[in-house]
């Protein structure tokens, strides 16, 4: 009998310990495995004045391409979850997707 609450004592310190670590892991679980982060760059500018966006981690389907001092539109991103858009007005630009918006870095003129 004397070894059962030894065991007890010993096992309860354990068991306490383990319910109150659950809820922490599975705070950390979804966002060690959230998809990665969008991201869209703006190639340096081409002789001809224009430069390339190109972007990676969205989701595939249909997108809009948007800015303040250019022509936007719709497109699609692919399986792999980006894109390419070739010759385009040195401009800022953002990939909008539903209510995700990524802005595009690299750009470098007025505007």
């Amino acid at each position: 009998m004397m070894h059962r609450r030894v065991r007890l004592s010993m096992l309860t310190p354990l068991v306490a310990g383990a319910l109150i670590a659950a809820p922490a892991a599975f705070a950390w679980g979804p966002s060690a495995a959230a998809a990665p982060a969008a991201t869209c760059s703006i190639s340096g500018v081409l002789p001809n004045g224009k430069v390339h966006l190109s972007g990676g981690g969205f989701k595939p389907g249909p997108a809009f391409v948007s800015s303040p001092t250019a022509a936007g539109g719709s497109f699609t991103i692919s399986d792999n979850g980006g894109f390419q858009m070739l010759n385009v007005e040195n401009a800022k630009y953002t990939v909008s997707q539903g209510n995700e918006r990524t802005e595009c870095s690299g750009f470098k003129g007025t505007d």
